[in-house]
């Protein structure tokens, strides 16, 4: 078959697969981006091709949260060890969030048997959300511009998770997270470009926590998370890990990225409290949160809503 000489359809054929592929050279530069790959990440293939996956925050982050793109990432672990590598992490969609794949890189070797690149598939990692969690969404009440859990759901896990502490102890912390100045996005940008980033927060806490079981919008601008069997001290880990996640997102609007402070709250279950307490807990540590943030901004001085927009 003569088509086995012709390097343009073995390339159409690779840009066509269906399943994220990428393939760098030894400098890390993106020579090939599949339609897999667009599909995924929303990254056109013109946006990538060329460019250096250390400048773009698009591959990877660990599951710990800092970036990998360096002699850790599977690129580079491949072309050191010249064997395949298998990692779990997260990919940065165009617009914002993050979604949890699992990877395979391994090394390419031109007609010397030279190392002179890596090969990349990547597919979103299903099992990385809590299954429990999306069984009993489909067959609950979603919020429906983030389809995270609603209110009353939300409510119900609470309720549930006080229960099953007063009667096997097993103790459970909340996080409560608020955007700031959402209203004034709003009023600025208009409700689709607020109900964009509202559902940016969800993807982006859906792709962080996933242990938690449950995800709630809990009002106009807050989100409740649930976090079962979490001691104070993994929580207040927890909730600086989402702070810096949910902070350094932003989405796109008009050709300008615009991003927008988060203040968090937390509480532990405590022997003796009702839900009530618990909530005025979280509730008072979001004040706080939210306090220290306003002090930082005026700090800084006055500015024209604390929006940051940016090319």
């Amino acid at each position: 078959m003569s088509f086995i000489n012709e390097p343009e359809i073995w390339r159409g054929i690779l840009e066509s697969v269906p399943t994220g592929l990428c393939v760098l050279d030894s400098q890390k530069r993106i020579v090939l981006w599949s339609d897999g790959a667009e599909r995924i990440t929303g990254r056109l293939r013109h946006e990538v091709v060329g460019r250096s996956c250390v400048s773009e925050p698009i591959l990877h982050c660990n599951q710990t949260d800092w970036e990998y793109c360096s002699e850790e990432c599977p690129f580079a672990q491949s072309m050191k060890t010249a064997h395949r590598v298998e990692a779990k992490g997260v990919l940065h969609h165009k617009t914002g969030y993050e979604i949890p794949v699992r990877t395979r890189a391994v090394p390419v070797y031109n007609e010397h048997g030279s190392i002179i690149g890596a090969v990349e598939t990547f597919e979103e990692n299903k099992e990385a959300s809590n299954p429990e969690r999306q069984e009993h969404l489909s067959q609950s009440e979603s919020d429906p511009v983030t389809a995270a859990a609603g209110r009353r759901t939300t409510e119900s896990h609470l309720a549930k998770a006080f229960a099953k502490f007063r009667e096997c102890q097993i103790r459970f912390g909340i996080l409560l997270l608020r955007i700031e100045q959402l209203s004034k996005f709003k009023a600025r940008f208009g409700a689709e470009a607020a109900s964009s980033f509202l559902r940016l927060v969800a993807r982006t806490l859906e792709g962080t926590l996933w242990k938690a079981e449950v995800i709630g919008r809990w009002s106009e601008d807050q989100f409740l998370m649930l976090l079962p069997a979490c001691e104070e001290e993994v929580l207040q880990s927890t909730r600086e890990r989402v702070r810096r996640t949910v902070a350094g997102e932003s989405v796109e609007w008009w050709g300008e990225r615009h991003s927008l402070p988060v203040s968090i709250g937390e509480a532990t279950i405590q022997h003796g409290d009702t839900l009530e307490m618990l909530l005025d807990r979280a509730q008072a540590s979001l004040n706080a949160s939210s306090a220290w943030l306003s002090g930082r901004s005026l700090d800084r001085g006055p500015q024209d809503l604390d929006i940051r927009g940016s090319k």
